[in-house]
């Protein structure tokens, strides 16, 4: 009995300092050295400060940057102007900040790191002694500064700032390249919405009017089918959509094109059910249809049929794709003039078709795109390559 108790108590006194260092070693193994800890907290801070910045550089983001860059700089204010005004100061010695901009300007003229060795205050517990003011540049221009107040102002501050300010820059850089992008699919929109003929527009309702005393029923169900087309072609907001809702479109515009060409024109549509809710860049499957009919089948009498299909491609390959098809059995192209269509060589035909191509490209990649392929009097297909 008393064997057991001591056996049972030399365990107990054995596994105290066992598991001990147990923890000890997964904290050593979790949490790594002091540099590596260091290191870690600064890529987080600025991790933190990222994604303002990325909203370009305004007093709200620089306010919501500020708190984490002064962490990152481990000094007692951050200010941080454009080149008209202070946009935000983080930190203590407030009865400085009016001054920021004027502190800011000569930076902001020149272009070049400006050091404060010895700022006047009229409290002697204020700790806001010496500051170090460094541009921010974009595409070669200074749009601001970024200035780190301290009690005093070392080499190592100096450096610090220097390095900060320059990755401020890079980020407010990306941040303009993601508003000229942002414009530039606003304006291929808008250019392919100015490519929606008027003729088709006029022609729609001349249609619908032609309906109204002979049949009612058809000319109010036309009327909601243009409201819907019309609706979607000229919606504002995200620049992208679903094939689902782009077949939707290709289906009310060709109940329009119907009911002026009767049973001439014909639509058919195999697209796998998994395929529906695959985003796409918005108009991107509408235009390719549209072009079939007014420069495919119209060229070859005004008659025929546009089929679209939709399959995945190289299932369970690492490079598996949707592959969305366009084909009608119009008039089709020449080799010529069909490897100028996607590079926007040619009519309007062919920059509707540039337009999307470099659209998809932008989305997804250089891998994905539009692949053409058509022949004299036998058609075109447009095939629509995009990730699964």
């Amino acid at each position: 009995m008393d064997s057991a108790t001591t056996t049972i108590a030399v365990a107990g006194v054995l596994a105290i300092p066992v598991g001990a260092a147990m923890r000890a070693a997964r904290r050593h193994h979790v949490y790594g050295t002091a540099t590596e800890r260091a290191a870690y907290e600064a890529m987080h801070t600025v991790s933190l400060a990222a994604p303002a910045l990325r909203e370009g550089l305004s007093a709200d983001s620089a306010r919501k940057a500020a708190r984490h860059l002064r962490r990152l700089l481990d000094t007692t204010a951050v200010a941080i102007t454009d080149s008209e005004q202070l946009l935000a100061w983080e930190g203590a010695g407030h009865r400085h900040e009016g001054d920021a901009y004027t502190h800011a300007k000569e930076v902001i003229a020149t272009g070049r790191v400006k050091l404060l060795d010895w700022i006047e205050c009229g409290s002697e517990d204020c700790t806001v002694r010496d500051a170090v003011i460094a541009p921010l540049v974009v595409e070669g221009e200074t749009v601001g500064t970024l200035a780190a107040y301290n009690t005093a102002a070392s080499v190592a501050l100096t450096r610090a700032v220097c390095e900060v300010a320059r990755w401020v820059s890079s980020q407010l850089e990306l941040a303009q390249l993601d508003q000229s992008r942002a414009r530039a699919v606003e304006a291929e929109l808008r250019a392919l919405r100015a490519q929606i003929s008027p003729h088709f527009i006029y022609n729609s309702l001349t249609a619908i009017a032609s309906f109204v005393r002979t049949d009612p029923g058809r000319a109010r169900d036309l009327l909601l089918e243009f409201a819907d087309f019309t609706r979607y072609s000229f919606r504002r907001g995200g620049s992208m959509t679903t094939v689902a809702e782009e077949l939707r479109c290709i289906d009310c515009y060709f109940e329009l094109e119907q009911a002026r060409f009767g049973d001439q024109l014909q639509l058919a549509v195999r697209v796998a059910p998994d395929i529906l809710a695959v985003e796409i860049p918005f108009l991107c499957l509408q235009p390719l249809v549209e072009n079939a009919v007014r420069h495919g089948l119209r060229e070859r009498g005004g008659q025929g049929t546009v089929t679209i299909t939709a399959e995945g491609r190289n299932a369970g390959r690492p490079d598996e794709h949707f592959a969305i098809v366009i084909r009608d059995d119009g008039a089709g192209m020449d080799a010529d003039t069909s490897r100028g269509v996607l590079d926007g060589r040619g009519s309007n035909e062919a920059h509707a078709l540039s337009n999307i191509h470099e659209r998809l490209r932008a989305a997804f990649g250089p891998e994905y795109g539009l692949e053409l392929d058509s022949t004299p009097d036998a058609g075109t297909s447009v095939t629509v390559r995009i990730p699964r």
